[in-house]
């Protein structure tokens, strides 16, 4: 008898699998994932306090890292 070659592939997991993975991680990490809406007068507060540079205004990532600034500024950085 042969002995089978053990594969190096990695192995592929589905978009769901890595869906639950992420949000079991994040659970575990202590963290929610949410999807809001903002209001564009809610975009320009973040501009108007310096949070968000105005011509990042449709800038996705920008807008969610002054949130993140927002809100470590109003509730306190996480211990």
């Amino acid at each position: 008898m042969t002995a089978i070659p053990p594969t190096t592939e990695p192995v592929t997991r589905t978009a769901a699998a890595q869906r639950m993975r992420r949000h079991r991680q994040r659970r575990r990490d202590g963290l929610r994932c949410l999807g809001i809406e903002l209001r564009e007068t809610e975009i320009d507060v973040l501009i108007r306090k310096g949070l968000l540079k105005p011509e990042t205004r449709n800038d996705t990532s920008a807008i969610i890292d002054a949130l993140y600034a927002h809100l470590d500024h109003t509730l306190g950085s996480p211990s």
